[in-house]
């Protein structure tokens, strides 16, 4: 019906449709400065840090890439596919707080850890993780600026699996107020007031069936392909003032199934946007409930 996702294709847990428009956004100085390193994290900081017991880089490729392809020194392996609810393969929500507890206690992860999640796709796997922890409730979570490919370049890899002694992890998810993720009747009354929808899909899915008034933001716009890193604070800040998007406004993000808005998330909160919010559910739940559409090039 509307355009095809890319690859791997992330589920996403269908967002409780009586939350009520969430005063979601945290105080300004709970958010990072712009690019600053509590969101995002250059190679370099993590070769400098990772050898602090508390520094846990995770690994989300398939396994057999973690085994036979090479990884981070110490990464634990938390594949995308075990942390999306595999219920329905078109829509893969989020696993549920026990079930993503039950990986993190797998992985010797405690609650007090930094985690450092990386992929091999510019990221954007790796912040569906990023993501998927802040809503459980763990607070000191961060994308690998690069991915695995950009790490090999400079730093060590091993095939090497490193022993994890199993935690006891508890999860906290975040109450409707604190979560930036959102449902079917907040996005109704996002449009009411004007709120900026983003499309952050490629411009063929855009064409095909977009939310009435959406701009698009391709999340891959915010990549270098040949560094396999972010465009810098100020190029970003550019190139999303060029799309219409500035940290003034109150913002709703969606795709098809969440995983490419996790990206954009990411980068909009590293540079230090407060007002951000994800619809879950996406456009396959918004066509699924008959939701109005457009169609047309952005």
């Amino acid at each position: 019906m509307f355009g095809h996702e890319p690859e791997l294709i992330a589920t996403i847990s269908v967002p409780r449709e009586d939350v009520p428009v969430p005063s979601r956004y945290r105080p300004r100085s709970e958010f990072a400065r712009p690019m600053d390193e509590s969101v995002v994290v250059s190679p370099d900081w993590l070769a400098a840090n990772r050898d602090r017991p508390d520094i846990r880089p995770v690994d989300v490729r398939d396994a057999w890439e973690f085994d036979a392809i090479g990884h981070v020194p110490g990464a634990a392996s938390i594949p995308f596919d075990s942390y999306r609810d595999d219920s329905d393969a078109d829509r893969g929500t989020l696993p549920g707080a026990d079930a993503f507890a039950s990986l993190l206690s797998a992985a010797g992860i405690g609650p007090g850890d930094t985690l450092v999640a990386y992929d091999d796709t510019h990221g954007v796997f790796a912040a569906r993780l990023y993501l998927t922890a802040l809503e459980y409730g763990h607070d000191d979570v961060r994308l690998l600026n690069g991915d695995y490919s950009a790490w090999s370049r400079e730093y060590e890899t091993t095939t090497a699996a490193t022993e994890f002694e199993a935690t006891n992890y508890e999860p906290h998810p975040l109450d409707r107020e604190e979560s930036p993720l959102v449902g079917r009747e907040a996005v109704e009354a996002a449009r009411e007031r004007d709120a900026l929808l983003v499309d952050t899909r490629e411009r063929d899915e855009f064409a095909e069936a977009h939310l009435p008034g959406a701009v698009r933001f391709d999340w891959r716009e915010a990549v270098d392909d040949e560094t396999r890193r972010l465009l810098s604070e100020g190029d970003l800040e550019g190139l999303l003032e060029s799309h219409g998007i500035t940290r003034d406004q109150d913002i709703v993000l969606y795709c098809n199934t969440a995983r490419r808005i996790s990206h954009t998330y990411v980068v909009l909160r590293a540079l230090g946007y407060e007002d951000v919010a994800v619809y879950e559910g996406s456009l396959t739940e918004w066509i699924a409930m008959d939701g109005e559409i457009e169609t047309g090039a952005s």
